[in-house]
């Protein structure tokens, strides 16, 4: 049997698995009809992809029914999520048919938005209750990124290539953020929506956790079943390991995505009636970020455990009672059997690799220094420089594990502020908006602390990984629910106004 066949068979069992036991507490946030009908076409997509044997065939088909399936769908970014991770993002470029080389490169994430987010924003952008694009400050600043990054390209490409590149942003960058921001507009729509991510990743988990303890990539073999050369998706091991990188193509970005599950999974879980379930979902996702092996993630989602308890009830408390737990965590990980390899896996502590950290070191050395040169808008022959072509590994390419630095060599101060300042503006947003619920048990406020901390997370694990693979459609779209939130928590601030004004003027 060909080895993605042997592989599918093991991810359905682990997806039955996962889709039973997550049955009964996803009904507690959403109906079960539309539970059913994701989790049905979760496994139909799969099976296509598996069984397909060629990728033109499978995008045909998934098209057809994307399109089906995303006029049933009420909630279009829930539905986005849960089928984010399907298969790897391997890309294929259409052919151009003699009057180009080709067109554009197609992927299931950008079939996916093509199918789901696109027709979702054209209606949204109809609907005389959507706020316009460019009202508030994040879409300035988007709009902003986006024509300096298209001006920019011209300077290193053709008329023709900048054109793809700016569909290429249109499709990965706006859409995402713009569908996410509008079409979320109550909180049992963020239910929805944060629930699908949530399972999506229990997906990536289990199925990490299952590569991990078997040394096998169950998505390996599916490119080149497809027929689809793929670069991403190698062997990699850490500490005599194999790091799990599931659909991803990458350990840390599998790593990335479960940071940001475990972000969303603090506000799903406080819905899920019997706490068995939210310990086994809480142990499922703790186990998923072990299985990549990767060190920036697990910095991440420590951040975003603390950024959340910073904004809750009894921070002090829960912060002092956390410290003595790693404290006392650190000493018994000697005595385990197991525990020395986990120590020595640890950031900052462990011995494992500690040449990551000295090239990360000399990356920034030598980036800032490339960076004074054109500091404004960068430069698109960067990596032909002396200082970066010092930092050539053993692969024979040039690792720009920082997405800030990478910004900042490509389109200079001028672009990673843009960055910055969006991701800045949503944080401080958010932040106001928690303001409007003094009771820190509010389930709004709740919303918000872990939108916050996840963002908060977010930016931490960039600044030790490229955006690469689904790195950044995940970052956009999660900017994107920072905003829907603020808009949420100023309408309610405007009908509890007008209920106010209205209780005054009547009659006594």
């Amino acid at each position: 049997m060909p080895e993605h066949l042997r592989a599918l068979i093991v991810i359905l069992f682990l997806a039955c698995v996962v889709f039973t036991l997550a049955r009964r507490p996803a009904t507690d946030l959403i109906p079960d009809r539309d539970f059913k009908r994701r989790r049905n076409l979760w496994f139909g997509l799969t099976l296509l992809a598996f069984f397909s044997h060629n990728f033109w065939l499978y995008l045909l088909a998934g098209a057809v029914i994307l399109s089906i399936a995303q006029r049933r769908e009420r909630n279009p970014m829930a539905l986005f999520f849960m089928l984010l991770f399907l298969i790897p993002p391997v890309e294929v470029p259409v052919p151009g048919f003699g009057v180009v080389n080709f067109l554009v490169d197609l992927s299931h994430v950008r079939l996916l938005t093509l199918c789901v987010l696109l027709p979702a924003a054209w209606a949204l952008s109809k609907q005389s209750d959507t706020q316009a694009f460019g009202r508030n400050w994040p879409d300035k600043l988007l709009a902003a990124s986006m024509v300096l990054m298209c001006a920019l390209t011209l300077r290193e490409t053709t008329v023709t290539d900048t054109l793809r590149q700016t569909f290429n942003l249109y499709v990965d960058m706006f859409l995402p953020y713009y569908v996410a921001s509008r079409t979320l507009r109550d909180l049992e729509d963020f239910k929805d929506a944060l629930l699908a991510f949530v399972l999506a990743s229990f997906l990536l988990a289990i199925i990490g956790v299952a590569e991990y303890a078997r040394h096998w990539l169950l998505y390996n073999a599916l490119s080149g079943a497809m027929g689809v050369p793929w670069s991403s998706g190698n062997y990699l091991s850490r500490g005599g390991s194999l790091r799990a990188s599931a659909t991803t193509g990458q350990a840390i970005a599998l790593g990335y995505v479960i940071s940001v599950a475990i972000g969303l999974f603090l506000f799903v879980q406080a819905y899920v009636r019997k706490p068995i379930h939210r310990y086994l979902g809480a142990l499922l996702l703790a186990a998923g970020l072990f299985a990549p092996l990767s060190r920036g993630p697990w910095i991440g989602a420590g951040v975003i455990i603390a950024a959340f308890i910073a904004t809750g009830r009894g921070a002090v408390r829960r912060f002092i009672l956390l410290g003595l737990a790693g404290v006392l965590c650190v000493p018994l990980l000697s005595v385990v059997p197991g525990g020395e390899k986990v120590l020595n896996l640890l950031p900052f502590i462990g011995n494992i690799e500690t040449e990551n950290i000295t090239y990360r070191q000399r990356l920034i050395d030598n980036s800032l220094i490339v960076i004074q040169r054109n500091p404004w808008f960068g430069s698109f022959d960067f990596r032909s420089t002396p200082e970066m072509q010092s930092m050539i590994q053993g692969q024979g390419i040039i690792d720009i594990v920082n997405t800030y630095l990478s910004l900042a060599l490509r389109l200079g101060l001028v672009g990673l502020s843009l960055f910055v300042a969006f991701f800045a503006v949503i944080l401080v947003g958010i932040r106001k908006s928690l303001r409007a619920f003094p009771d820190k048990d509010d389930e709004q406020r709740l919303l918000g602390r872990s939108l916050l901390a996840t963002l908060v997370g977010i930016l931490v694990i960039i600044f030790t990984v490229s955006s690469i693979t689904v790195i950044p459609v995940v970052y956009w779209s999660v900017g994107g629910l920072g905003v829907a939130y603020i808009q949420m928590v100023r309408r309610l601030r405007r009908e509890q106004a007008t209920e106010l004004a209205n209780t005054r003027l009547q009659p006594r």
